[in-house]
């Protein structure tokens, strides 16, 4: 059975994170918040622990996890080397939502980096997560506390919409502020590549740290060496179409009797009668915050269709853009 223990997001102490602590500690698996979506933590060191998330999620042994930590301590023990563009980088973003890839330590098991030989690095900002790992005094392994393949979740109610009774405990700190997934930076190449767009894109790591970043994907025959890469991925179970001319579809979609929620802005026409009507924000940010939440209604309302407007194009829509793809593609 899954627990839930309440935390106050802003001040996380008390009871509640050392329980969580003491889980982390035997060997468990901690569902907690981020600043991004929530994540499904072990103990990173631990290949026992790190195997039972990808069993939980039922996660493919070839998508590697993310492992937070605290203070850059962490980072000398889990890397072999740091690359100074990782430290311009970690230096202007940490805590916050960039994960960066770099040589891995031999301190690090092969499970959580699929057996490639970097590693992926995040200091969250979320004060439930630092306090998390400070309390365990141990790096976590934390993909998203979601099965694989499936919509993230930024609400604890979303996390047990998928995990209930596959991990021991859920720390409820409220929902998530970004809303999607977190930046990967490839800090081995020459230029920096985003393997994975988030919150934070190539603009704003040229204006505040001086670093130019190419979009680029892990070499071919080798490891991944970033979560979220897979074609299919961030998904709902309904169908789901992102298009330009949204409205003709619902409308088509609702005539021959499906039921459809549609994710419209607010300056399209209105939905047919019967439709779920979710309103999204015009801004990128604000629409990436929302994004995931909006699927997680939609699939708690049954339908058997889920039509998107699509967003228009723009580096600040990348992220969204590229979380859009993954969960419309069959």
């Amino acid at each position: 059975m899954t627990r839930t223990l309440q935390v106050d997001p802003v001040a996380p102490l008390g009871e509640a994170l050392g329980e969580a602590a003491d889980v982390l500690c035997r060997g468990g698996l901690v569902a907690f918040p981020t600043e991004t979506v929530y994540g499904l933590g072990a103990d990173a060191q631990s290949p026992g622990a790190v195997r039972a998330v990808f069993e939980a999620k039922g996660r493919p042994a070839t998508n590697p996890v993310i492992v937070h930590v605290a203070d850059h301590r962490d980072v000398a023990r889990l890397t072999s080397r740091w690359p100074d563009v990782a430290e311009r980088i970690a230096r202007t973003f940490w805590p916050g939502p960039v994960t960066l890839v770099a040589p891995r330590s031999d301190l690090v098991p092969d499970i959580v980096t699929a057996g490639g030989e970097t590693v992926a690095l995040r200091m969250p900002a979320h004060p439930v997560a630092l306090a998390l790992i400070r309390a365990a005094g141990r790096p976590i392994a934390a993909p998203s506390a979601n099965r694989s393949t499936r919509i993230s979740p930024t609400t604890a109610a979303h996390v047990l919409s998928q995990l209930a009774g596959r991990i021991d405990l859920v720390l409820d700190g409220g929902a998530c502020a970004a809303g999607i997934e977190s930046t990967v930076i490839d800090t081995t190449t020459d230029p920096p590549a985003i393997l994975r767009p988030g919150p934070v894109s190539a603009e704003e790591l040229w204006d505040e740290a001086g670093v130019r970043a190419v979009a680029g994907l892990s070499a071919q025959g080798m490891p991944p060496r970033s979560p979220g890469a897979m074609a299919r991925h961030y998904a709902p179970n309904a169908r789901t179409v992102v298009t330009e001319t949204s409205e003709a579809r619902v409308h088509d979609e609702a005539a021959q009797g499906r039921s459809v929620a549609w994710l419209r802005f607010a300056r399209e026409a209105a939905a047919p009668p019967g439709a779920l009507s979710l309103t999204m924000p015009d801004d990128a940010n604000a629409y990436a915050a929302v994004l995931y939440a909006r699927l997680h209604q939609a699939e708690a309302a049954a339908v058997e269709v889920i039509v998107i407007s699509r967003p228009p194009s723009g580096p600040h829509w990348t992220a969204v853009l590229d979380r859009l793809l993954r969960a419309s593609r069959a």
